[in-house]
């Protein structure tokens, strides 16, 4: 049985970004769950919003489209909340480079506004951040844990740590009960496939499923250590219900940890398209904030969450590839449907 099995059954929940794709399928799984959910969410461009996504599960959850850096909008969704899992901002670390103050607005400014408000209206509640492990920069050894050097290599990271720091402050302060999440790359059903800046995951499956070449940057034997969503969701939904915890940062990673080739390989063969891998020299712009290899540590998690990701890549891309081709219309629309008559598929 779940850690949280029972807990959130008319419990009163709010979801921050509840339309992209992390935090629809933790929607989804909310509302199997019996709470009452509501989704702020203000459909930024570029960020991977979409309504859609709550496809299945719409009645029971109240959308609210707003910035939840702007009080009038926000005061009235959550005064009567009992848990929030906080998701919204820009996960773009190439978008981060080329237009740093829109994501410092989106991923600092907009917290710091959010959390006063929720510790002014609800003081004490627990709140699940999604942060990253980006804000680790380049790995010092792997696997990473959580008390690695602070060191982000772009712009999105050094954002994305100081809304981890707004998050641990108020929780210091008594204000708040704050959990933060360190997400590797996370894939699966509702990724916005048609948005650039999504990661690199994305790319991959929407040229799998076009049947189009799947490009690696040399060498190629980068490591990740992908974590499949319903893997993600589980540990939102169990750091949500947790007792007091003797730690408040959690990395969290996939069951495997594969290179980048192996991963861009294993995605083409899935598909059953007439993809191929094909090695590319790394862009000047991009290897400056490459961080290399990255596998995280995610013992803690096991220990004080009850939480291990389940899903192995294969079972999780096969998953996610057979979402996308029962609703192809919603996430590649226009684009034909080559996987109709791909071999194997």
């Amino acid at each position: 049985m779940n850690s949280w099995q029972g807990f959130y059954t008319g419990r009163r929940v709010v979801v921050t970004g509840g339309l992209g794709f992390l935090g629809s399928n933790l929607a989804h799984a909310l509302a199997s769950a019996g709470a009452e959910v509501t989704i702020l969410d203000a459909l930024v461009p570029g960020c991977g919003g979409n309504p859609e996504n709550l496809e299945g599960t719409a009645r029971c959850c109240r959308v609210v489209r707003t910035d939840i850096g702007e009080m009038a909008g926000t005061a009235g969704a959550i005064d009567d909340c009992e848990v929030v899992f906080n998701l919204a901002g820009e996960i773009s670390h190439g978008r981060s480079m080329t237009e740093p103050e829109r994501d410092g607005e989106l991923n600092t400014a907009a917290q710091l506004r959010f959390l006063g408000l929720l510790a002014h209206m609800r003081p004490g509640i627990r709140v699940v951040y999604a942060g990253t492990r980006q804000v680790y920069g380049v790995p010092l050894s792997l696997p990473v844990d959580e008390d690695h050097p602070i060191d982000p290599v772009d712009f999105n990271g050094i954002h994305k740590y100081a809304a981890t720091m707004y998050h641990m402050l108020y929780s210091r302060l008594g204000q708040l009960d704050a959990v933060v999440l360190r997400l590797s790359n996370v894939y699966g059903p509702r990724m916005a496939l048609n948005v650039p800046g999504q990661g690199f995951l994305g790319v991959f499956l929407r040229r799998a499923l076009l049947g189009e070449e799947l490009g690696v940057y040399r060498p190629g034997d980068q490591l990740r250590d992908p974590i499949f969503v319903d893997d993600a969701v589980e540990a939102f939904l169990a750091a949500g219900a947790a007792p007091v915890l003797r730690a408040r940062s959690f990395n969290l990673g996939g069951a495997q940890a594969l290179r980048l080739d192996e991963i861009a390989e294993a995605i083409a063969r899935a598909a059953g398209t007439e993809s191929r891998v094909r090695f590319l020299e790394f862009p000047k712009q991009d290897k400056a904030f490459d961080i290399g290899s990255y596998v995280a540590d995610w013992s803690r998690a096991r220990q004080l969450l009850g939480w291990q990701p389940r899903t192995d890549f294969a079972t999780g891309i096969e998953r996610t590839l057979r979402f996308y081709r029962e609703r192809w219309e919603t996430y590649l629309p226009g684009a034909g449907s080559l996987w109709e008559t791909a071999p194997g598929r």
